[in-house]
């Protein structure tokens, strides 16, 4: 009897969206690519270096990116979040809540991912700066993920890092930080939020608990048994009014690269206790100087927990290959198929505690595909997003003809002609093994410590010098 209420409730609320709901959200997407053109007319090569963007570039192509996801988000969308109060079975809600959580992660690890205090201190004063041009982008869900970032107990904790930052800057963080605090029901928020007009990027999570509370607090039907009209009305009104900001045209442009890197970038995911783990390898405890946790922490609504990134192998192949493609347009100046090793290093960086140990043949100058392997090896793309990419390849000797399982060439050689993973049994050539995209499919086993995440994360915090001595060791067992 309820579900058949419910029916008739929600065939209510159709008809009154009827019209809403013939539109397509590809045509919106399309829209979107058609308005937004990259600066391709510009001579000038873009800088894909985190520490040689400005924040208006960061906060314009963080937005991009934001808006992007946010139009994805259809009203049958947000009919499925108010029915099943979660985001279960509605991918487009999640990828934009991934986005945020994304955001909010590479903030931490960006502080996290500088060796001194002063360093650190120089991201802090960058974010805020960036935090700054997203509050004047009118653009509050990116600038709650940037700000909600800093304010991590991982990050309000480094007192030393806190010591170097500017009074001028801690203000503006504090400013930042009351904006966004969840007191009284986000009150500033919802202040701010109305008193701006035309382009604009809400909260999504407030704005989904009060459709949670308006769905919860008002009955079906009232005391003749008729359907509550002004119940849906409501509803309809609070939807319509988020489903209106897609069709703002959005004041910037972007450059595909930077959106490419970016892409990438956001897509790392870590644990709280991996998070951490970084944080006290900085700076262990210590009580010499107060910490910038604020008085009202801006506190992420729940429906945005535990949701992280689960692109398939053939999406992060995609990813790769045009974060490869963007690095060579813009520093493969001789266009001979090579960057200088110094200029990749630097790229790198813009990936914090994300990528493998270089090797130490790789010398000099860097090719595409030695580029390339080196980002599908990356232990946070493989390992974190638990695709099971890592295979576990022991240099073989076979006694039989055998082919290559990623290029199907045959294996050449008297001994050890290739490489075979001993948990799936997949075969590869030398060169082939760094390239596979293909899925481990081994077993589950109880430990594996060399492809563990803290293993990589321990080993991206050790000095150089160490990283190669202690690859050295491994290689030498």
């Amino acid at each position: 009897m309820y579900r058949q209420k419910q029916s008739r409730i929600w065939h209510a609320f159709y008809i009154c969206n009827s019209v809403l709901s013939k539109r397509n959200s590809r045509d919106w997407s399309r829209k979107l690519t058609q308005r937004v053109k990259t600066n391709t007319g510009k001579k000038r090569k873009v800088s894909l270096l985190f520490d040689h963007l400005e924040p208006e570039e960061l906060s314009d192509h963080l937005t991009f990116l934001e808006f992007k996801s946010f139009r994805r988000i259809s009203f049958s969308d947000y009919q499925n979040y108010i029915v099943n109060s979660c985001v279960k079975e509605n991918p487009t809600m999640e990828r934009s809540i991934a986005l945020c959580n994304g955001i909010s992660q590479w903030v931490q690890l960006m502080v996290l991912s500088r060796p001194t205090p002063q360093l650190r201190a120089e991201v802090f004063i960058k974010f805020i700066h960036v935090a700054q041009k997203l509050h004047q982008l009118q653009n509050f869900n990116t600038l709650m993920a940037v700000i909600g970032g800093l304010c991590h107990s991982s990050i309000s904790r480094l007192k030393e890092t806190s010591s170097c930052v500017p009074h001028d800057v801690i203000k503006v963080f504090n400013e930042m930080t009351e904006l966004l605090s969840s007191y009284r029901n986000y009150d500033s928020y919802r202040r701010a939020y109305n008193e701006c007009s035309n382009f604009k990027i809400p909260i999504l999570g407030v704005h989904l608990k009060d459709l949670i509370s308006l769905y919860e607090g008002m009955p079906d039907y009232l005391e003749d048994k008729k359907i509550n009209i002004y119940k849906l009305y409501s509803l309809y009104n609070h939807i319509n009014e988020l489903i209106q900001l897609q069709e703002m045209p959005l004041p910037l442009e972007a450059n595909m690269d930077l959106v490419h890197l970016l892409t990438l970038s956001l897509d790392l995911y870590y644990t709280e206790d991996e998070i951490y783990e970084l944080s006290y390898a900085r700076e262990p405890r210590s009580h010499r100087a107060a910490p910038l946790t604020p008085s009202r922490p801006p506190v992420v609504a729940d429906w945005a927990s535990g949701v992280a990134p689960k692109p398939d192998p053939k999406t992060i192949s995609k990813h790769v290959q045009r974060m490869v493609d963007s690095v060579f347009k813009n520093y493969d100046h001789d266009q001979d198929g090579y960057i200088s090793q110094e200029e990749f290093e630097k790229i790198a960086a813009s990936f914090p505690f994300s990528f493998c140990v270089m090797a130490k043949d790789w010398e000099g100058l860097i090719s595409r595909d030695e580029i390339t392997a080196y980002f599908m090896r990356a232990s946070s793309i493989y390992s974190k997003l638990g695709l099971g990419f890592a295979h576990n390849f022991q240099e073989t000797t076979y006694l039989r003809p055998t082919f290559c399982d990623n290029c199907a060439g045959f294996l050449w050689g008297v001994i050890k002609q290739g490489y075979r993973c001993k948990d799936c049994g997949m075969n590869c050539h030398k060169q082939c093994k760094d390239l596979v995209v293909i899925e481990c499919k081994r077993r589950p086993k109880t430990s594996i410590p060399d492809s563990s995440p803290t293993s990589a994360l321990a080993s991206s915090l050790c000095p150089v010098g160490v990283k190669e001595q202690f690859h050295g060791e491994k290689r030498s067992l």
